[in-house]
């Protein structure tokens, strides 16, 4: 190839970059016709590989009739197990040159005798930051490419590598929006449903109450018994409703909180208190008394939603310990909770997104608000909620408030 296809190329590699950040197949469609058009090459691909299946796929191909026999005969397929040049060059990020491809051994047969490939250019194809793929440039002409074009090969590998990292963090930014969108009106929706419910609460308690009343004065225990289990099941529903209420007071930045001096020691002592039953004692370690300034309801809902998640995965007759203290900081003084279980641990990949909304542990019911609220409480106050410790011996929760004097 001569000089004179200098401003031809360059004009090429300015086509390249103006592709639009679409679909990645049909733009490594163009690309790959650019190519093929450039080095007048019979075919050009774009391999990319396929983690799942450790193959090399023609993801952009030349609109040309050797690339469309390759198809037919399913060559744009190369699993790296069957080698080939192909898959050296992917796995050595070793350009290759051959104008005498029939005569080389290391080359599949099929790309040899039925595509009947001649000359061949292939150059490693960087996507980001890593090697994803091929550069391949075929002719069925022997001695058609120089080792100028595979310089020039490699140039435009950078650049078709730039194109398909744009389409992809476009596509990623799509789905992004796309979810965030999703995710939103789903949380718009739930909100307005939980005001709706909330307001159907007090008459339904009321109701409730009174058949309790009657039931006890007939002495109809069965119907004491239900009317029981109904207090029960409303208290949990209004406890879920107050969830969602409170994270959609979250999110308007509408939530406030009534701090005021509180007895840390006292509150958690009684928290354990209440919690404790025979088949899990809740332990309290700590000092007889610390105050500090917070919202007691606010602290005692962070910390009933830890207790309760300790005791679900407790295994019969092992404890939660409940344990206080206070930490100097650089800052000041700070005071710490943690809750500790003897269950089976968090699993590794879930502890991650722990702390994010609607996420729920395997064989955990609700809608996975609670500790999503917890953590967004206890940064209200300026402190801070931690998976400390996770394993088959158990796991640790630690809040983390800022000591302040009342």
């Amino acid at each position: 190839m001569d000089a004179g296809w200098a401003d031809p190329r360059l004009r090429a590699l300015e086509q390249l970059l103006a592709l639009p950040a679409a679909e990645l197949r049909p733009t490594l469609d163009t690309a790959g016709q650019l190519i093929s058009e450039l080095l007048r090459a019979e075919k050009v691909d774009v391999f990319l590989i396929e983690h799942s299946t450790q193959t090399l796929v023609a993801v952009g191909t030349s609109q040309t009739p050797l690339a469309h026999l390759q198809k037919s005969l399913g060559l744009d397929r190369m699993p790296l197990a069957n080698g080939g040049r192909a898959v050296q060059v992917y796995e050595t990020e070793t350009p290759f040159i051959s104008g005498r491809l029939e005569e080389d051994p290391d080359e599949l047969p099929g790309i040899k005798h039925r595509l009947g490939v001649r000359s061949s250019l292939m150059v490693p194809l960087p996507i980001g930051m890593e090697t994803r793929g091929v550069l391949a440039v075929s002719s069925p002409r022997n001695d058609f490419f120089t080792e100028h074009d595979l310089s020039f090969l490699q140039a435009v590998a950078r650049w078709v590598g730039m194109v398909a990292h744009r389409v992809e963090l476009g596509q990623e930014l799509t789905k992004l929006a796309v979810k965030q969108a999703r995710r939103k009106a789903a949380e718009e929706l739930i909100t307005v449903l939980a005001h709706d419910m909330a307001n159907h609460l007090l008459p339904l308690q009321a109701r409730i109450q009174l058949i309790q009343r009657r039931a006890a004065r007939n002495n109809a225990q069965e119907d004491v018994r239900d009317a029981a289990g109904a207090a029960a099941s409303l208290r949990s529903l209004t406890r879920l409703i107050n969830d969602l209420l409170d994270v959609g007071r979250l999110d308007q930045g509408l939530f406030s909180l009534r701090p005021q001096p509180v007895d840390l020691s006292g509150l958690v002592r009684e928290l354990a208190t209440t919690a404790s039953t025979a088949e899990h004692p809740v332990r309290f370690e700590g000092p007889e008394e610390l105050v500090t300034v917070a919202d007691p309801d606010r602290v005692r809902q962070v910390l009933e939603n830890l207790v309760a998640n300790a005791l679900k995965h407790s295994p019969q007759g092992r404890s939660v310990d409940l344990a206080l203290r206070t930490q100097p900081r650089p800052e000041g003084p700070w005071v710490q909770v943690s809750v500790s279980d003897q269950g089976p641990g968090i699993p590794a990949e879930l502890v991650p997104t722990l702390f994010e909304r609607f996420t729920r542990a395997p064989g955990s019911t609700g809608l996975g608000l609670g500790l999503y609220l917890a953590r967004r409480l206890a940064e209200a106050h300026g402190g801070t909620l931690e998976v400390a410790a996770t394993s088959q011996a158990g796991t640790r929760f630690e809040l983390s408030l800022p000591l302040v004097a009342g």
